[in-house]
């Protein structure tokens, strides 16, 4: 695998280049809502809904080998390998075509503080695979080879509405709506040099009143979508967070969400199994762009480091935006 920056192969995969496939996936800022929620048989099933990041991802160039089935590469990244293995057996019994390879990985999404680093590598890898073999996969099909290579996956793949996710069993519960309201969220990273290893975080066990609790809250976001309600969703998020306080607290989240409720906010989001948060803002607001601005030179005060600004550009006033 080799490592060249994220400007070189945006370039590159410009360009055309035959006999290879190419795939993309964008990052996510954690969830807005996670726990465990009753499926359509009454079963429990941990799920959650993830709050996309567009401006970071991985992009994944698939490259065959006539004398290599499987992947050639960094053995670090072995679910990538595991992704692409995967997707090579998939397509054999479509295309009887399948073929080892070269996978090269270029991203630009932090690893290990809960914005999604492995699943927009995988879901990457299997799209470049899919892509030199002339398959056309469904959202949900990616959702679950994502899943078999990692066994819990967010649902970035899952791009065309919002959705609850049943990120271990790569099902999807429920549709909640089309798109979020429009937010805008100022993302943080609220342990600067910790890195969490999900594969080695224990999956959280909630008691009786906690899962109560993940009913009334997908009711309310339901609610929330339906409505383009950003404070009811940031009510929901927030309360979601502090259920993950129980397991992996964020020592700073109560002086955020006051930061945020302070400047016309509504609520915090977190990564559950990582260390970025969000603050929340309805992006509809003609203060909103002055609000998150000083807030992340509040955030940055605090000595914690802004990971991104979702839903609006960093820089520039309101009328510039819709200019």
């Amino acid at each position: 695998m080799t490592s060249r920056s994220l400007q070189e192969l945006r370039q590159t995969m410009g360009s055309t280049e035959f006999g290879i496939g190419k795939g993309y996936a964008p990052a996510h800022h954690g969830e807005l809502l996670q726990g465990v929620f009753h499926d359509g048989s009454g079963h429990l099933r941990r799920a959650l809904v993830t709050l996309p990041q567009s401006d970071r991802g991985t992009r994944a160039v698939f490259r065959p080998s006539q004398s290599h089935w499987g992947v050639v590469g960094s053995p670090g990244l072995t679910k990538v390998r595991r992704a692409a293995v995967l997707a090579l057996r998939e397509f054999a019994g479509r295309t009887g075509a399948a073929k080892g390879g070269h996978i090269e990985i270029v991203s630009d999404v932090p690893v290990g503080i809960g914005m999604g680093s492995s699943t927009s590598d995988v879901t990457a890898t299997i799209r470049a695979v899919a892509d030199y073999h002339g398959v056309t996969l469904s959202r949900e099909e990616l959702g679950r080879l994502a899943v078999l290579a990692e066994c819990a996956s967010d649902p970035i793949m899952i791009d065309d509405r919002v959705v609850l996710f049943a990120h271990r069993d790569g099902v999807v519960l429920e549709t909640l709506g089309h798109r979020l309201p429009p937010l805008l969220v100022v993302g943080c990273d609220t342990r600067p040099g910790t890195r969490v290893d999900t594969d080695r975080f224990p999956p959280a066990e909630y008691g009786d009143r906690e899962i109560g609790c993940f009913g009334v809250l997908r009711a309310a976001l339901r609610r929330a979508m339906a409505n383009e309600d950003v404070a009811l969703l940031g009510r929901v998020a927030t309360a979601s967070a502090r259920i993950n306080q129980r397991f992996l607290p964020k020592d700073n989240l109560e002086p955020l969400l006051e930061l945020c409720l302070a400047y016309g906010g509504h609520g915090i989001q977190i990564a559950h199994s990582g260390t970025v948060a969000g603050l929340i803002f309805d992006a509809r607001r003609p203060d909103a762009h002055d609000a998150a601005v000083l807030c992340a030179a509040r955030i940055e005060a605090m000595g914690l480091v802004v990971t991104t600004v979702i839903g609006a550009p960093p820089g520039g006033t309101a009328d510039e935006r819709a200019a």
